[in-house]
């Protein structure tokens, strides 16, 4: 047992024993590496010491040669330029007939482009080439643009648009072979002003010379249309109010408006962006100040001329505010210039409504005599037929009473400044106020006119009755008028003139009337019957010698009263349908009472007609024969 212990010990001991042997091997094997080591960095520093100048060397000619080659590329760019000269100098010079115009343009284009880099180099010694690309540029924009002049030159002769129009034609243009041309004539010519010299100086020549030479051609295509909207304004005072479409501003508004769309189009094949706006306008801006000329000179006529002419204006504002929102539509421009061509018109228009309202009130004052039959004036059928020409425009009317105000047409003052009254009615409405406003200062200036002049109620009575007359049939016998004049409120303002007249006259009537009328005392015996058969015989043999006699007064009163009024009705002129009416109201009145009178007191000359002249039977005769 001791023996196997001791056994095992000296093993472990032997073992233990080697592992210290091969750690004094690791220590000596490990102080080896780190001498190793320290050789190592030694050695590696000295070589870091000895490369380092020359790696550094080596970014330096790098960075040397880099510099070298963008130098070359530099004086490569800059030589260009110069040869570009000397390459387009001679195609330049040869001009665009010579050289061919695609080769030509290219041309333009590189020396452009080689003035734009000789520009920005900013370097002295590039001043002789910059003027000389200069100079060669400008040679060959003046090629281009006289180019440019000789083929829109070929297009501007003298056109009549009477024909285009009368035959619905579109309004003559240029050639698509040429269109494709002038598009990069002009696309050329701009880029080289933005780029030249002058370059900000006077826009895009193309744009000026277009509009020069296009403008011209449409102004003077225009003119004799223009003269003739001059001349077909001036008429005849008994030619009555102006007749719709007969002036010739709707000829020239159509040719005008066709102009425009033939340039639009053209305009739209050659330019592009903004810069067909402004061609547009540049192009139509002569022809559009001629126009405006135009309209100002129609307004010069049309205020001078208010009462007949001032339709015209109502047209002339429908014309041009239709065209003008056309144009815009289809071009995008040009419909403030038309807005502010016609503000003129517009304004007198707008001022045109008080002015029919004053001046009807002033012809009516300056009337110096009546027709002394109670016949109506001129006047009346003046104001009506203005009224129907009226309701023709009622486009343009609504604008300008919606702007206005219910009733501020009143007087000019408040066409200038319009007080704040109730907007609310519609177009229909308004202008429905505004005729009736027309009718009612008609009348009642003639009213009070025929109280000046005619001293008989029979003759004023007659007199408004016919004005009535006129009215109420001018109203009936057109639609257009009838339709603003329908309303109840409408007819019964009207009608009010026709019982104020059927009154008037009446009263010349009441002489005979009063004549009609007896005192019965029912105190002196038995009230008389109300109905029944009436004894004349009795009644007059009851009266009183003195009242016999008032009955037979009254009964000669009556007769010359009778007669006069009759003779005079007769006399007096009426339209028919006036006379009808009054001879009706006359025997409303008359016929009953003379019947209960002639009734009561006919026994009074026993039948001998010495004075109940007339019987029932024969006074209702005389009535009807009124009629």
């Amino acid at each position: 047992m001791v023996g196997t212990r001791n056994t095992a010990y000296a093993e472990e001991s032997a073992e233990v024993k080697v592992l210290y042997a091969n750690l004094e091997k690791l220590k000596l094997l490990t102080k080896k590496i780190q001498g190793s080591m320290v050789r190592l960095e030694t050695g590696g520093n000295v070589v870091k010491h000895a490369i380092g100048p020359i790696y550094s060397n080596t970014q330096s000619l790098q960075i040397t040669n880099t510099n070298i080659d963008r130098v070359n590329e530099a004086i490569e760019r800059l030589r260009q330029p110069l040869d570009a000269k000397r390459g387009e100098e001679g195609i330049i010079r040869a001009g665009p007939q010579s050289a061919g115009l695609p080769q030509y343009l290219s041309a333009l284009r590189r020396v452009e482009k080689a003035l734009v880099d000789l520009n920005s180099t900013n370097m002295r010694s590039n001043e002789k080439a910059i003027s000389d690309l200069t100079s060669l540029l400008s040679i060959g924009s003046t090629q281009l643009q006289d180019l440019l002049r000789g083929k829109l030159s070929q297009y501007v002769g003298p056109v009549e648009p009477l024909h285009y129009l009368t035959k619905e034609l579109p309004f003559p243009s240029i050639p698509q072979e040429e269109l494709a041309e002038l598009g990069p004539i002009c696309s050329t010519l701009n880029s080289v002003a933005a780029s030249g010299p002058q370059r900000g100086e006077g826009g895009n020549p193309a744009v000026r010379i277009y509009a020069e030479i296009r403008g011209g051609y449409v102004t003077s295509n225009l003119q004799n249309l223009a003269t003739a909207s001059l001349n077909t304004v001036k008429r005849r005072a008994t030619d009555g109010p102006y007749k719709q479409g007969t002036n010739g501003i709707g000829i020239y508004s159509n040719a005008l408006e066709n102009f425009i769309y033939a340039e639009h189009e053209i305009l739209s094949r050659i330019f592009t962006g903004e810069q067909r706006g402004l061609a547009l306008q540049a192009t139509c801006r002569s022809a559009l100040t001629e126009y405006s000329k135009t309209l100002r000179e129609l307004n010069q006529y049309i205020r001078a001329n208010l009462m007949t002419d001032c339709f015209l204006a109502f047209e002339i504002i429908d014309i041009v505010t239709a065209m003008s929102y056309r144009v815009d539509s289809k071009t995008g421009e040009l419909k403030s210039l038309f807005i502010e061509a016609l503000r003129p018109v517009r304004e007198t228009a707008k001022s045109s409504l008080s002015e029919l309202i004053e001046e009807t009130k002033r012809k009516a004052g300056a009337i110096t005599m009546l027709p002394p039959d109670g016949g109506p004036v001129p006047l009346v059928h003046e104001v009506m037929n203005s009224l129907i020409t009226l309701t023709a425009y009622s486009g343009p009317l609504a604008s300008i009473l919606t702007s206005l105000g219910d009733g501020n047409w009143r007087s000019t003052s408040n066409v200038t400044n319009p007080t704040p009254l109730d907007v609310s009615p519609d177009s229909a409405t308004l202008l429905s106020h505004f005729i009736l406003d027309m009718i009612e200062t008609m009348m009642v200036a003639l009213e009070a006119r025929g109280r000046t002049f005619h001293r008989s109620k029979a003759v004023q009575g007659v007199f408004l009755s016919n004005i009535f007359c006129i009215v109420d049939r001018s109203i009936r016998q057109n639609p257009e008028l009838a339709k603003y004049l329908g309303s109840p409120d409408s007819i019964a303002r009207i009608d009010s003139f026709r019982k104020r007249a059927t009154s008037t006259y009446l009263d010349a009537w009441k002489e005979p009337s009063h004549y009609l009328l007896d005192v019965q005392y029912t105190s002196r015996g038995a009230r008389p019957a109300s109905s029944g058969a009436v004894d004349s015989s009795a009644i007059v043999k009851a009266l009183h010698s003195k009242d016999r006699d008032a009955i037979k007064d009254k009964f000669k009163a009556f007769n010359a009263s009778f007669d006069d009024l009759v003779s005079r009705h007769k006399s007096l002129y009426m339209e028919r349908e006036v006379r009808g009416v009054l001879a009706r109201e006359v025997q409303g009145v008359l016929e009953p009472l003379y019947a209960r009178f002639w009734d009561r007191y006919h026994e009074i000359d026993k039948g001998r007609g010495k004075y109940a002249k007339y019987d029932k039977t024969s006074l209702a005769a005389q009535l009807a024969a009124l009629s």
